[in-house]
């Protein structure tokens, strides 16, 4: 399957009017803290996941935010629904099947616009640097060189994340993904991106991860990394949220 795209330049610096949270796990890792709520909705110092994100996107100035929903799907669009000020909201409806990331963006495909767009999953929680996290990738995007722009930090500064690594970073800021199994990456995706929909194209049928259209960016030349200056936390299993809290805690 494909559509065609239509190609909006857009000049650096100029925050992506949507975005899209992911949304719709199953936060099996975080059990038993979702047996009986959406992830999402799991607290962290004292608020909903999902509210220190649109937190962010609010400081940003991000005026349309699309989530997709699954597990537990009524309570959290109930949740997001008329909640955060000065963005609208919009449902993509996954009740039916998880579509997994790659497989939740064909879905949202028709919502998202032709404009680039800023993917965020919604387990994650970041403190900015020096300057707020999604305005520097705003700043680095290069509509005439990039499909993907992805935010990184180094694996050292990848707080509760038992991973390997994701990627190697160029000089040139293009991206690599992991060459073997077993091998560890310098740097972890922290779970935000900005995405061109023109890179949404010629999917699969049924749930696949984003890293197909990663993939293809890669072999392009196309995709692009830039290092999170602030704090990032991975806040994927119950024994995360202490860690993370008391890191908080401390400034």
């Amino acid at each position: 399957m494909t559509r065609q795209q239509t190609i909006r330049p857009v000049p650096r610096g100029v925050v992506p009017e949507t975005a899209m949270v992911m949304a719709a796990g199953l936060g099996k890792r975080m059990r038993p803290l979702t047996v009986t709520r959406p992830k999402p909705l799991v607290k962290v110092a004292g608020k909903p996941l999902i509210d220190h994100v649109f937190e962010r996107l609010q400081a940003a100035g991000i005026k349309r935010a699309v989530v997709n929903v699954h597990y537990l799907a009524d309570t959290l669009e109930a949740h997001v629904t008329d909640r955060f000020e000065g963005i609208d909201v919009v449902i993509s409806d996954e009740r039916k099947m998880l579509m997994e990331t790659g497989g939740g963006l064909v879905q949202a495909r028709h919502l998202l616009g032709d404009a680039p767009v800023l993917v965020v999953n919604s387990d994650n929680l970041w403190i900015d640097g020096p300057m707020d996290a999604i305005k520097l990738l705003a700043s680095r995007w290069d509509d005439a060189t990039m499909d993907a722009l992805l935010l990184m930090v180094p694996l050292a500064r990848a707080n509760n994340h038992g991973g390997t690594g994701d990627f190697y970073l160029a000089s040139d800021g293009r991206i690599a993904g992991r060459r073997k199994l077993g091998r560890v990456a310098p740097f972890a995706y922290t779970g935000i991106q900005i995405l061109h929909p023109r890179l949404i194209a010629d999917w699969p049928e049924g749930p696949f991860s984003t890293n197909l259209f990663w993939d293809r960016a890669i072999a392009a030349g196309r995709a692009y990394g830039q290092v999170h200056q602030g704090l990032w936390f991975d806040v994927g299993t119950p024994a995360a949220i202490p860690k993370t809290e008391a890191i908080l805690a401390d400034g």
